[in-house]
């Protein structure tokens, strides 16, 4: 059963729908819950009331879902699109390519994402955790992503990308430093368009952070805003993010047009909130993150995509584990999994 419509960010809970739009140029005042598809479907609510520090969501029953998950891309399929995007690397088109898949589940008609989404907070509490349950907005996302997109407090805005993955620090490589830099260098530039002239900062290079059952390398790139600037210039600027994208970012979406089978959907898209009154934003990347969708013969579904950043030093079947171990514990806290005792 579902409940009230809300959604949740952290401390942070708003209800009531005052208005739905598809048009970033709309958010000038008010708090607004927006959501990004990664090929660019926009749609942001206004919020008729908004609670910070609010208390945890009470946990409501979500059903496990058993049985086997479909993927987008199976081993060999995934395998054979790194190969390409290596032979990509190599012709000297592209430098980086993030290739992803999509994990999908039948879904119950009466099951709750915001049950889903207490259930994760629980067994994978994250710094941008986001739970929307706004069905008559066509939004029902639980995510539990470790990565800001945007961060805006005034006229600074501050990007977080994260490039790097391994189940411990120890098994950081040079590639994953070297995707790092990287794709810091692509944020740089996504910034520059909307900053004033010389304010463009890393702030901090390849940190180590610690997640539920892995590490990544996590870098800060910020700027200040040019005056005038409003979020259809910053979104036009640096959307999609870089870190989900490649490098050169044109030539790497040609890559996943190419080489994806289905839309991604708000996974590596944008998730999260703005409060326009206060000149606040906090848009987290869409990874780790379950939304709920229908199949083209009407079949109510859950989703949740999954990927890995490719280059030319990449190993193919390395590059499948990645996916597998970013998967796996979110995958199995929806299947009903003992993340506690670490059987996933």
């Amino acid at each position: 059963m579902r409940g009230v419509s809300e959604a949740r960010f952290g401390g942070v809970v708003a209800r009531g729908v005052a208005q739905v739009t598809h048009d970033p140029a709309d958010l000038t005042t008010g708090f607004w819950t927006v959501v990004s598809t990664f090929e660019g479907h926009f749609t942001a609510v206004r919020m008729a009331e908004v609670e910070r520090a609010a208390p945890a969501a009470p946990s409501g029953p979500w059903a496990p879902l058993a049985g086997e998950w479909r993927t987008s891309l199976d081993r060999h399929a995934y395998v054979a699109g790194v190969d390409e995007i290596r032979r990509r690397i190599a012709a000297g088109t592209v430098y980086q390519v993030n290739l992803c898949r999509v994990l999908e589940h039948d879904l119950a008609e009466d099951a709750s994402i915001a049950a889903l989404g207490t259930h994760l907070a629980a067994g994978n509490p994250a710094p941008y955790a986001a739970t929307i349950d706004l069905p008559e907005a066509g939004l029902e996302v639980a995510c539990a992503s470790p990565e800001a997109f945007l961060v805006r407090r005034g006229d600074r805005l501050t990007s977080r990308p994260i490039k790097g993955t391994a189940p411990t620090a120890e098994g950081l490589l040079a590639k994953d430093h070297a995707e790092n830099v990287m794709i810091v260098d692509l944020v740089r530039h996504d910034l520059a368009p909307v900053s004033r002239p010389g304010t463009v900062e890393v702030d901090h290079l390849c940190r180590v952070e610690e997640h539920p059952g892995l590490v990544h390398l996590v870098s800060d790139v910020s700027g200040r805003l040019r005056d005038g600037v409003g979020w259809p210039e910053i979104l036009r600027a640096t959307f999609p993010p870089g870190s989900v994208s490649g490098a050169p970012k044109h030539t790497a979406l040609l890559a996943i047009r190419d080489l994806e089978p289905v839309p991604r959907g708000p996974y590596c898209g944008a998730v999260g909130w703005v409060d326009a009154d206060r000149d606040e934003a906090e848009l987290a990347v869409g990874i780790r993150t379950f939304w709920a969708d229908r199949t083209a013969d009407g079949q109510r579904v859950l989703r949740f995509g999954t990927g890995a950043g490719i280059t030319w030093g990449s190993v193919a079947v390395q590059e499948w584990d990645e996916t597998e171990l970013k998967a796996a514990r979110l995958v199995g806290i929806a299947s009903g999994a003992d993340v506690a005792s670490g059987r996933v």
